[in-house]
């Protein structure tokens, strides 16, 4: 299953239209500050996607919210995701790639190797990723924000970024989170984690 920041099945981008200030810009190389400014939680918020079985399952997700956390050495990002569909709460753990110059994460999932490009608008607190920009019949873009709800400029940064792209905002599918389901799993593991680390610590003060 397509996971929400996965939802990006990309070939190799080309550059759009260099001289509108709302295109994205793909040819922007990922460093350790891009790491850090993704690194943290983050809720899906909205997208658009024209690929048949991406934009099903788009439709599918009431909401959703994921933990990053890179690893600068490596070039990867554990990825925690917490999804909310069709009625349940779906948990899933993962490690993705970080492709520095290609600006791209990718996935390994049920053999096929999942692209997404990063794109880090002007507002810190937001990133999106990409889909076939080339291809109208593919194309699409996802969006997410360190809040669940967004502000209008913040959501206006996503829109000026579609029509960049060729899409159109009545393709839109929001998320909403009243209808998120788990909260409860995320309590349930912080819980976990933090018995975890009181065990490790207490094991390392004795020895």
């Amino acid at each position: 299953m397509a996971l929400p920041w996965a939802f990006a099945v990309l070939s190799l981008l080309p550059l759009l239209d260099a001289q509108s200030p709302a295109c994205p810009n793909f040819s922007v190389p990922i460093t350790n500050a891009s790491l850090d400014q993704i690194s943290g939680k983050w809720f899906y918020i909205a997208s658009v996607y024209r690929f048949p079985d991406y934009k099903k399952e788009a439709s599918e997700i009431h909401a959703a919210f994921f933990y990053f956390t890179p690893n600068h050495t490596e070039d990867t990002i554990l990825s925690r995701e917490y999804t909310t569909m069709r009625g349940q709460c779906l948990y899933n753990s993962s490690n993705l790639r970080v492709h520095r110059e290609n600006a791209t994460l990718t996935k390994y999932e049920n053999g096929t190797e999942h692209y997404g490009h990063l794109l880090l608008p002007q507002d810190p607190k937001t990133f999106m990723l990409a889909a076939f920009p080339e291809d109208k019949q593919k194309m699409g873009l996802s969006f997410y924000a360190d809040k669940p709800e967004v502000t209008p400029e913040q959501m206006e940064q996503f829109y000026d970024y579609l029509t960049c792209m060729g899409l159109d905002k009545s393709e839109v599918v929001y998320s909403d989170e009243k209808k998120n389901l788990c909260l409860p799993l995320e309590k349930q593991h912080d819980e976990e984690r933090r018995k975890e680390k009181e065990r490790s610590e207490t094991g390392t003060a004795l020895d």
